[in-house]
């Protein structure tokens, strides 16, 4: 049996002695891996809620003595091309996102996934603490923030496939669209937390509305590296797709059977031909004895072949192409009506 982390051997010990073991713990996962990818979300909204001050109309602002209309703005953003400034950092980051997708799934497959996650989650900690130090810092370099942003979609791309990996690791494929439709709500919950962390500290330290974000997500991946069981082995449970019965040999009673895999109870045959038990060979002696092969990981051009990837793939890449487009208009008209 595979490992389990060591917060995981606490709980196991604590917990799972009163419930039913594989009932609690893909429950566990499910709530664990839903809080993580809430704090993906949540730590890549300020950016979104900031931009609110980086340019802004100076003299509506109560208090302001200057004769310069720019002077409440944040450089590099106080200059009259401010919406393609600010533009350039979505695209660093949304272009350096879609590259690490490319990469991110091929490499959990091929790794410790609860590292590849945890380490994913810290990173963007950084990364994300780091776009608010320039604040602190007072940064006014676009090259800086424009590689803070590059570097936090590289590290931000770790999240969806290893989340992804994780929990079809647990559910079998008869649950998957009610657990994945119930699990998907983090999406949205991420961002309302995002927008109302960085909210708080937008008028007066924007700085801030990153550094906590950050500090967030990255206690989070120290806990999903302590916490966080990838698959059902690690803690010794039953894998997922065994909801039916299967022919055992059950030697113990001299008899055949069915094993109900959810009660791990034998039920004997009834009513039919019992055939005699064969005498194993040394060869199937020996190829019981063998540990199971590890599940290969499939190739990118592999995964292309399967029937429906290329299609779903086209689907998901329009309707997240429109939904930008969608937020970059109403954030074009919204600038236009507070220049009326």
């Amino acid at each position: 049996m595979m490992r389990s982390p060591l917060g995981v051997r606490i709980i196991d010990r604590v917990c799972c002695k009163c419930f039913n073991k594989d009932t609690w713990y893909r429950g566990y996962v499910l709530l664990l891996t839903f809080l993580c990818y809430c704090c993906y979300h949540l730590s890549r909204k300020p950016v979104s809620v900031v931009k609110t001050v980086f340019h802004q109309n100076c003299s509506a602002l109560p208090d302001y003595n200057s004769s310069d209309p720019t002077a409440c703005d944040w450089a590099p953003f106080n200059h009259p091309n401010y919406q393609e400034l600010e533009g350039s950092l979505d695209y660093a980051y949304l272009f350096a996102y879609a590259v690490g997708m490319f990469f991110a799934g091929h490499i959990a497959e091929r790794v410790d996934l609860r590292l590849f996650l945890s380490l994913g989650m810290m990173l963007s900690g950084i990364t994300t603490a780091l776009f608010g130090m320039g604040r602190l810092w007072n940064i006014h370099l676009l090259s800086y923030y424009l590689a803070v942003q590059i570097f936090g979609g590289l590290a931000q791309s770790s999240g969806w496939p290893a989340v992804v990996t994780c929990v079809g690791n647990w559910f079998g494929k008869g649950h998957r669209g009610l657990v994945f439709g119930v699990w998907n709500s983090h999406t949205s919950i991420g961002n309302i937390l995002g927008s109302l962390i960085a909210g708080v500290w937008v008028s007066t330290n924007w700085g801030l509305s990153f550094i906590v974000p950050g500090l967030i997500i990255l206690a989070m991946g120290l806990v999903v590296f302590l916490l966080l069981p990838t698959d059902p082995k690690e803690v010794g449970c039953s894998p997922p797709d065994h909801h039916g019965q299967h022919i055992v040999d059950h030697r113990t009673h001299g008899e055949t059977g069915y094993e109900d895999v959810s009660t791990h109870q034998v039920v004997p045959v009834v009513g039919e031909e019992i055939a005699p038990l064969m005498t194993d060979s040394d060869e199937d002696v020996e190829e019981r004895k063998r540990p199971p092969r590890e599940a290969e990981a499939i190739s990118f051009f592999g995964a292309l072949r399967i029937p429906g990837v290329v299609e779903f793939s086209l689907c998901l890449f329009f309707f997240k192409a429109g939904r930008l487009y969608v937020s970059l208009l109403a954030s074009q008209l919204h600038q236009i009506c507070c220049t009326l």
